[in-house]
């Protein structure tokens, strides 16, 4: 089987910062993990891998440094890294991003690509469904557990509003993981000693071929009017009070903004 998992390197949103100038996130300085949801994708292709066998292929889209996270990616288990980075592919939106991933994948063979569910910098969960729509394949979004592989199909229990489903596909299909799915396991030796040996994959937009008016800054739809973070304003009120007075102090602050409701 052939897997492709798609991983993230974002800001730890404990450190993240706006600048207020531009309304763009601060990156420089900042400190960059793997997007937790994309961690739990990979445990679940490692655990594929080590009930039935697989071939484990992670991509990421990024700057060089990025380098880094890949090697952790092989410390994981991962069997081969790839790295999408051109100057081009700078500022792309979620839509552009999606047809820089799939302009690489759609001459490959694969049996299952898994995502996460979404970035923990912008929340969306729009890349891996808009891969999926951009591919032709079949997908399962908000996939709680893998409960059985065959060679030809795959059976998951996806989290809907109010309940669990069970559903099954036939291959190729695409996954979204919620990180809640399980508990990634910790890096061992061999794979982090193995890992600094190995190749990692670098393309350029010259390899991809992906149209550069749907691509970047200029080929993202999505255009970013204003972004700001919440002054933490020094004047507060704090009271100690029962349960029942605390719902009348609540209910006596809202009346101004429901009277504008009712109008």
């Amino acid at each position: 089987m052939k897997i492709y998992v798609l991983i993230k390197q974002v800001p730890n949103t404990t450190e993240m910062q706006v600048d207020k100038e531009t309304g763009t996130l601060k990156r420089d300085g900042v400190e960059t993990i793997i997007n937790p949801d994309d961690l739990a994708a990979l445990e679940e292709a490692l655990q594929i891998k080590d009930a039935n066998g697989a071939h484990i292929t992670t991509i990421t889209m990024g700057p060089k440094k990025a380098e880094g996270m890949l090697r952790e990616l092989l410390g994981y288990g991962a069997d081969e890294v790839v790295l999408l980075s051109d100057r081009v592919f700078a500022g792309s939106d979620t839509l552009a991003t999606s047809t820089i991933l799939s302009s690489y994948l759609k001459d490959k063979e694969y049996d299952l690509i898994i995502a996460g569910r979404q970035a923990i910098d912008g929340d969306t969960a729009q890349v891996g469904p808009q891969i999926a729509e951009l591919l032709g394949i079949n997908q399962i979004t908000y996939v709680t557990d893998i409960v059985k592989v065959t060679d030809k199909s795959i059976v998951v229990d996806k989290e809907t509003d109010d309940s669990i489903v069970t559903l099954e596909s036939t291959y190729p299909i695409l996954l979204t993981m919620l990180s809640e799915a399980n508990t990634p396991r910790y890096m061992n030796v061999k794979n982090i000693v193995d890992g600094f040996n190995k190749e990692i994959i670098v393309a350029t937009n010259k390899e991809l071929n992906a149209p550069l008016s749907k691509i970047g800054l200029k080929g993202s739809p999505t255009k970013v009017k204003k972004t700001f973070t919440k002054e933490i304003s020094k004047k507060t009120e704090k009271q100690v009070v029962t349960p029942e007075q605390a719902v009348e102090i609540v209910l006596n602050a809202l009346k101004p903004y429901r009277k504008g409701l009712q109008k």
